[in-house]
């Protein structure tokens, strides 16, 4: 591990401890085995976004490690990655009761230290996984319209404890006193959970993936 990614480690793992220490959803916390904080290169140019763990990531700690996980292992291998090339988490990170969707509240707890995750990775792309994920960047968006077509945004966060927001990069510059902004590009997709037993959408998905690294290219 290179100095810089080891530096981020510790950025992340600071902000592991910071989760567990504010508390975060308690209710959910109290009915989970873990937390799910993430896994993989902290300094890698793409960080992958699901929705909340489920049984398996639950019991081992691990993000994307049942059937919807080693579809995306296929994914990766499909454009020349592995796992330890990317990295991985959840906006919700720890599982919900029975697999439910993770609640606005929920989501919107954790959203603040997902934005941190990303300050410290600082990636090229992020690839949203679902439409939870993809709303918390494009609330106004469809995922069924939007898969497959890289949009820029401007995250913006007043210091590392403060909500996060997204809006369309305009390509003006922000105005004086006007909160810290990171560029960053998203890339809608299908869930892989959602995609492994549908024909067609897991065609789609496939297809989508395979633009990602035409996609850090251009960048």
């Amino acid at each position: 591990m290179s100095e810089q990614a080891a530096k981020k480690q510790r950025l992340l793992d600071d902000l592991q401890a910071k989760i567990l220490s504010d508390g975060v959803c308690p209710d959910l916390a109290a009915q989970a085995t873990q937390l799910v904080f993430g896994d993989g290169n902290p300094d890698s140019d793409i960080v992958f976004i699901g929705e909340a763990p489920g049984k398996n990531e639950d019991l081992q700690g691990r993000p994307f490690v049942g059937a919807a996980g080693k579809f995306l292992d296929e994914m990766l291998q499909c454009i020349h990655l592995q796992r330890e090339h990317i990295y991985i988490t959840n906006i919700v990170k720890y599982r919900p009761p029975n697999n439910r969707d993770p609640l606005p509240a929920e989501k919107q707890a954790f959203l603040p230290y997902l934005q941190v995750q990303l300050e410290i990775i600082q990636p090229k792309i992020v690839v949203t996984l679902g439409r939870h994920s993809t709303n918390c960047f494009l609330p106004d968006l469809q995922i069924s319209k939007v898969h497959g077509q890289p949009k820029r945004i401007r995250l913006a966060y007043h210091g590392r404890n403060g909500a996060q927001s997204a809006k369309h990069s305009s390509g003006d510059s922000d105005s004086a006193g006007s909160a810290a902004v990171m560029p960053v590009v998203i890339l809608p997709l299908y869930h892989p959970a959602a995609a492994l037993y549908n024909g067609a959408m897991r065609q789609t998905l496939l297809d989508d993936f395979v633009k990602i690294p035409a996609i850090i290219e251009q960048l």
